[in-house]
C-alpha cells in the first residue's frame, strides 16, 4: 500500500484537495484534525501541556484553543514547545491508523509536512500551490482573520517555494487550470504503481 502526503500552505487548498481523493475513495488522514482532537483527548499529552502553558490551557477538560494560541502564534520558541509535544503523538496516530486501511493507496493530509518531521515514511508528496495573493484572500474568508494575521501564519511554514521543491508532485490551485484533472491524473499514477508494487 503506498502512502502518500499532501501538503501546502495556508490558503493553498490541500483540504478541498484531499477531499477529491476522497471522493475516489481513497482514505484520507488529516493530521490537523488529529492533532486538535488528541490535545482534548490524550491525557498523557494534556498533563504535558498543562504543565509547559499552565491550567488556563484547559477550561473544564477543553482545550482553551485562543489562549493557547496567543501564547504560541507570538512567540517562536514557545510554538516549537507546542510542536514538540503534539507532533509526535499526531504522526504516532496517523501511523496506527494507515495500518488499519486496505486500499491501493492512503493520502496524509498535514499542513507541516515537512516541518514536523512526518514525510519521512511516506512514499511521495503532493504538493498544493497556489499565489500568494489568492491564498491570503483565502484565509481571510475562510477563518475571518485579517491580513496581518494571515501572514503571521504564514511566516511560521516553510517557504512556498521551498516546500514545492521538497514535494515529489505539484497540483496547481490557481483558479485557471482544473484541478480535479491534475488529481485524476495523480490518482491514476498512484493506482499504477500500487498495482506494480503487489505483481512484484
Amino acid at each position: 500500500m503506498l502512502k502518500i502526503g499532501i501538503t501546502g500552505g495556508i490558503g493553498s487548498g490541500k483540504s478541498t484537495v484531499a477531499k477529491m481523493f476522497q471522493t475516489l475513495g481513497i482514505p484520507v488522514f488529516n493530521a490537523d484534525d488529529a492533532a486538535k482532537t488528541i490535545m482534548n483527548e490524550d491525557k498523557e499529552l494534556k498533563e504535558k501541556i498543562i504543565q509547559t502553558f499552565g491550567a488556563a490551557t484547559y477550561t473544564n477538560g477543553i482545550l482553551n484553543r485562543k489562549y493557547l494560541a496567543h501564547i504560541v502564534f507570538n512567540n517562536a520558541f514557545e510554538l516549537e514547545k507546542l510542536n514538540a509535544l503534539v507532533h509526535p503523538a499526531a504522526i504516532a496516530k496517523g501511523i496506527k491508523w494507515a495500518a488499519q486501511q486496505n486500499a491501493p493507496y492512503i493520502i496524509k493530509e498535514a499542513a507541516l509536512m515537512f516541518e514536523a518531521g512526518s514525510a519521512f515514511n511516506l512514499n511521495y508528496v503532493i504538493g498544493v500551490s497556489a499565489p500568494q495573493h489568492l491564498r491570503i484572500q483565502r484565509a481571510m474568508q475562510r477563518d475571518n482573520i485579517l491580513r496581518e494575521e494571515v501572514l503571521a501564519r504564514m511566516n511560521k511554514q516553510i517557504d512556498e517555494t521551498i516546500k514545492m521543491k521538497l514535494c515529489d508532485f505539484v497540483i496547481v490551485n490557481d483558479e485557471q487550470q482544473m484541478v480535479i484533472l491534475q488529481v485524476l491524473q495523480l490518482h491514476q499514477q498512484f493506482l499504477a504503481i500500487a498495482n506494480n508494487k503487489q505483481i512484484q
